[in-house]
């Protein structure tokens, strides 16, 4: 079984999974972030289902990219469970989460980075990321984009379908992420490639406001 969570937006959820098997989905709504309410919404959980967290085999979290604050938030909520318990950890990708929901061989996964930009990949059907996570303009990053046939999924397309090939099948994904992160962390941890809490760190993709203004 894996607690699994996704804190990087205002849209967060919180996942129990137990192989292919969805126990629990929550979805989350707070424009002012997840601190205040993201242990008491999992020791809810765990409760409804008479589990505890030394009875999970594993806990998982989304690494971003996102909301520099929300991806913290969760990742450092997992993580303490996790020492705390001796568990190990697996962070998913958000855009590797949201392959998850495709179809094609190829899916081109797509998040608004604000600023006029976006958070884009491409991965497989076995969810391999086959062209890297990039932060750019939506018209730059269509033209990174295979010739071979590839579908686009993301939370909501609105934005972008303007820009976008109309020919090419569009698929929108829930934006509760935290049970296809469980699925991914499920097969992440058969594998063997579960990590000490110690280890796992955010994917911003993106640097900070803080990184991007700083002079020395």
């Amino acid at each position: 079984m894996i607690l699994s969570v996704d804190t990087t937006s205002e849209f967060g959820s919180i996942a129990l999974t137990e192989g292919d098997r969805i126990v629990e989905e929550i979805p989350l709504y707070s424009p002012d972030g997840f601190g205040h309410i993201l242990f008491q919404r999992i020791q809810q959980s765990l409760a409804r289902h008479d589990v505890n967290v030394d009875q999970l085999d594993c806990l998982a979290a989304a690494s971003g990219p996102g909301s520099f604050t929300g991806v913290r938030v969760g990742l450092t909520a997992v993580k303490g469970l996790a020492e705390a318990s001796g568990k190990r950890v697996v962070a998913v990708s958000n855009l590797k989460a949201l392959a998850f929901f495709g179809t094609a061989p190829l899916r081109a996964t797509v998040l608004d980075a604000r600023r006029g930009e976006v958070y884009g990949a491409i991965y497989n059907d076995r969810l391999e990321l086959v062209a890297p996570e990039v932060v750019t303009k939506f018209p730059v990053w269509l033209e990174m984009l295979p010739a071979c046939p590839f579908e686009f999924i993301a939370t909501d397309f609105s934005p972008f379908r303007a820009s976008a090939d109309p020919k090419i099948p569009v698929i929108e994904a829930r934006r509760a992420l935290a049970a296809a992160i469980g699925h991914i962390a499920s097969t992440e941890y058969q594998s063997g490639r579960a990590r000490d809490p110690a280890e796992i760190d955010a994917n911003y993709v993106r640097r900070s406001d803080a990184e991007l203004y700083w002079k020395e």
